[in-house]
């Protein structure tokens, strides 16, 4: 059963047009500006429902065919306003997807096995889907980006939440830390910088950046791609990286670019608006293993430190000593990805972060634990130390411990209005067709009797 989710899971992951079932006739059920939905999408679906053990009536696919509406109808607008989104943004995601799944299956080659196609195979089955669902997530940030909650709102959304169906909130952790960098040896900073500059040298002399992105570049996700990152406004780049890219010329090729990923070469390819679309090759300094015990004596010292002197408190010690930028100024607290807050279940620690999930298992609040080695979102080695703030025990929601749980809630209910104001008045918007078999479903939105008026017109 196990597999059979994971491999539903993949399918409605890539909404790709595949067959299905070789008895199903598939076909195309829906066109919204132009995007199609075939009938195997809807299947698809239905069959991860059922595989998930969620439950079914006789309405579901018309639930999930009108998912499938909204969907393509987002897609549309992202598609009229340009909101198109970046080959390493796709990549990354793919990438990502990948990992979740080899781990359920245990390794690479059992998926292989399993899906009976290459992970390149994979790869490429997922692009297109993962693309259409990047730019939908860019088009409801885009309309729902504005929305916002007062604390009268907040209070008065709770206040309305019957009693008995307010949320138990499970036992939550607060986590802080400090994290070390090693220093990169000076020698490799140099050797990067002139490995960059020979690849400087041999482009202007005729030789193809794409092809020196392919062979040598550091980062996997555009190297594949020949170095390219595709269309990225400067909010999307680190802001050196950022500030040199938009002011080069159609084809022109930087100097060495220092970014926090290392030393970069930068190709414009083309601008379109206020994004341009560009190329790079990245060379990353080597951590040398000394370098790397430096950063874990430096911790080591500061335990000392923090134990003995009752002015230095670890708050202080993270906004003086810690070199994370996400946690440092905030007294060194640690942000749950998944929430936005600073509260973890336990669950949620071992699943976003397994070795740091180790370290805090036995701690009790106030305690740290480390120095320990991990790994940073941009792929760097780092030692950290990790404190136990605080543990809240399993309550019913309220809004004194749980005000920005409540928050996100009320803030969900708004971006659901806005959203379900903007599909009212954008049905109209687009060419839109539905097959008419899905005539009896009972639809939130008035998708049937919109239909193609040109056709109308020819009737």
């Amino acid at each position: 059963m196990k597999y059979l989710y994971i491999i539903a899971f993949l399918a409605f992951g890539f909404s790709s047009a595949a067959q299905g079932d070789d008895n199903l006739i598939d076909g195309v059920v829906a066109v919204i500006g132009e995007n199609m939905i075939l009938k195997s999408e809807i299947e698809e679906q239905y069959a991860s429902y059922l595989n998930a053990g969620k439950p079914v009536d006789e309405n579901t696919r018309c639930v999930l065919f009108e998912e499938l509406l909204f969907s393509k109808l987002l897609l549309s607008q992202a598609e009229e306003d340009s909101l198109y989104v970046g080959e390493d943004q796709i990549n990354a995601e793919i990438e990502r997807r990948l990992r979740y799944f080899i781990g359920q299956f245990g390794s690479k080659e059992k998926l292989e096995e399993f899906y009976e196609k290459s992970i390149e195979e994979i790869k490429l089955e997922f692009h297109d889907p993962i693309e259409e669902q990047l730019m939908t997530q860019r088009i409801q940030e885009e309309i729902t980006g504005s929305a916002t909650v007062s604390p009268g709102e907040v209070r008065e959304f709770y206040e309305e939440i019957p009693k008995d169906s307010l949320p138990e909130i499970g036992a939550q952790i607060e986590l802080s830390q400090i994290v070390r960098k090693p220093p990169v040896n000076e020698s490799e900073r140099d050797r990067a910088r002139n490995k960059l500059l020979e690849f400087r040298k041999r482009i202007i002399e005729g030789e193809d950046f794409g092809t020196l992105a392919y062979l040598y570049s550091e980062d996997p996700g555009s190297a594949r791609e020949n170095g390219q990152l595709g269309f990225m406004s400067r909010s999307e780049l680190v802001p050196e990286f950022a500030a040199v890219a938009f002011n080069l010329e159609k084809d022109e090729v930087s100097g060495v670019v220092e970014t926090q990923f290392g030393f970069h070469l930068i190709k414009m390819n083309e601008r379109q608006g206020q994004k341009v679309s560009v190329s790079h090759i990245l060379i990353s300094p080597k951590v040398i293993t000394g370098d790397l015990l430096k950063a874990k004596d430096f911790l080591d010292s500061l335990l000392m430190n923090l134990a003995e002197f009752d002015t230095l408190t670890f708050e202080l010690a993270a906004v003086k000593f810690s070199e994370d930028k996400e946690t440092r100024y905030s007294g060194g607290i640690i942000v749950n990805p998944l929430t936005g807050s600073a509260k973890f279940e336990m669950e949620q620690v071992s699943q976003i972060d397994p070795s740091l999930y180790l370290m805090i298992d036995k701690l009790k609040v106030g305690e740290i634990a480390g120095p320990e080695m991990a790994q940073m979102r941009d792929g760097s080695r780092v030692y950290r130390i990790v404190m136990l703030k605080d543990v809240t025990d399993a309550h019913t929601a309220n809004l004194k411990q749980d005000y920005q749980f409540i928050q996100n809630l009320a803030l969900n209910k708004k971006q659901a209005e806005v959203m379900n104001t903007w599909i009212e008045s954008h049905v109209n918007r687009f060419y839109l067709k539905v097959d008419e078999s899905y005539n009896t479903c009972k639809f939130d939105y008035n998708w049937i009797s919109v239909k193609d008026k040109e056709g109308k017109k020819d009737e």
